[in-house]
């Protein structure tokens, strides 16, 4: 009778199966406890740890720190595997995700894809998303409202520039050439709010509100295009106004 040698497991095996055997009876009563829920704080740490390690951390820090959010990931898929209704593991989290970059990608993946440029490839991304989620019905649909102020900002900013609701080319409101020079900046209004007693991020929260308002009002009047805006143009809403002072 031949034997044939058992494949090696792989170390991304190893980890799901250790996860498993701490979750499994007579494993860890903590991990066993856990729900997606009650991990959500760990996620948020493990990666704000992970961009610390990105952009001021040594070669070791960036490999603890993604092996980090790697467990994060494992766990919720192995809680899943577990809850009724949502019954998926690891390897279906994978595979849906190789399905959507595949997708997303035609240019590299369609027998007759062409080479383009970034430009082309951020439109043809966009557009593909927007038939992957024909139920969103505004630009700003999907932007997590729980982002940093900050990160939010960027985020919204750029969809209404991306559908000609905000000018891309507008003046400069200050002569910033650099990160360097923004960030003594930013400081430093941090640093003049507080000094009066006022909260930033609850005042940026806050004038992002009244300017996502702006922009779906902007979209009801153009029509309801969401991604594409294509039953109108952003001419005919006109551009929205952004703030001097």
């Amino acid at each position: 009778m031949t034997e044939y040698a058992q494949p090696t497991p792989s170390a991304f095996d190893e980890l799901v199966a250790t996860v498993a055997r701490l979750r499994a009876p007579g494993g860890c009563p903590w991990d066993a406890e856990q729900t997606h829920a009650s991990l959500v704080q760990y996620l948020t740490e493990e990666t704000h740890e992970l961009i610390e390690a990105i952009e001021s951390g040594s070669r070791d820090d960036l490999l603890e720190e993604l092996g980090d959010v790697l467990y994060q990931v494992v766990f919720h898929a192995s809680i899943a595997a577990e809850t009724p209704g949502e019954d998926f593991d690891i390897q279906e989290v994978a595979a849906r995700m190789t399905r959507k970059m595949v997708g997303r990608h035609p240019h590299v993946f369609a027998e007759s894809g062409a080479q383009k440029t970034t430009d082309e490839v951020i439109a043809g991304w966009d557009d593909v998303k927007a038939a992957e989620k024909p139920h969103r019905t505004s630009v700003l649909d999907g932007i997590p409202q729980g982002m940093p102020a900050l990160a939010l900002a960027d985020k919204v900013l750029g969809r209404a520039q991306k559908i000609g609701l905000l000018e891309t080319d507008a003046p400069a409101l200050l002569p910033i050439d650099s990160e360097a020079e923004l960030g003594p900046i930013l400081l430093a209004i941090v640093s003049a709010a507080k000094a009066q007693g006022l909260d930033s991020e609850r005042a940026l929260r806050t004038a992002l509100r009244d300017l996502q308002d702006e922009i779906r009002a902007a979209e009801q009047e153009i029509g309801d295009g969401s991604f594409g805006l294509a039953d109108g143009d952003p001419a005919d809403a006109g551009v929205i106004a952004f703030p001097t002072a």
